[in-house]
């Protein structure tokens, strides 16, 4: 039986909520968006490099959106004493490099729990809360907009790559 990523359900959130609120909700939302633009492709379709010259596809996309999670919010924000989801000697780009579309719903449900365990890591944490970033201190609140804009760009990259794979568009 071939696999087919699942239909997701978009959260809608209080659009007038405290800061502590808002940003993870958002961050939510953008989170199933991306989810929701992968929503009945198979692994085939997710491997495919469908916008030429580049070789990004939205499995690619799995894979670096579920390596960004482990990196800021655990490895950074949390410092869990955990290796990189992939090795770094191979590459800063070896998460879109490398795809195999029969492994497109394993990168699906390791996205997903990288997405559990990034929000249990800052879950009772403050938004003035830092870590060091280079000899620089980093927000919680910081990594928050980092990420929903790291979301954000990757959305509008799934737009134009899932158009191409199978002509849907939008949401």
């Amino acid at each position: 039986m071939t696999w087919t990523a699942p239909e997701v359900t978009r959260p809608s959130g209080d659009t007038a909520a405290d800061e502590r609120t808002l940003l993870p909700s958002l961050l939510a939302w953008h989170r199933s968006t991306f989810l929701h633009k992968l929503a009945g492709l198979t692994g085939e379709q997710l491997a495919t490099a469908s916008v030429p010259p580049s070789n990004m596809t939205l499995l690619g996309l799995i894979r670096h959106l579920a390596k960004v999670e482990r990196f800021w919010f655990r490895l950074r924000y949390a410092a869990q004493d955990i290796d990189p989801l992939y090795d770094p000697a191979l590459g800063k780009d070896h998460d879109f490099e490398v795809l195999d579309a029969t492994q497109a719903e394993e990168a699906y449900d390791i996205l997903l729990e990288e997405i559990r365990l990034a929000d249990e890591a800052a879950a009772e944490g403050s938004l003035d809360d830092t870590f060091d970033l280079g000899g620089n201190p980093f927000s919680l609140r910081m990594l928050y907009l980092h990420m929903i804009g790291e979301y954000a760009r990757h959305n509008g990259h799934a737009d134009l790559i899932r158009e191409r794979v199978d002509g849907h568009t939008g949401a």
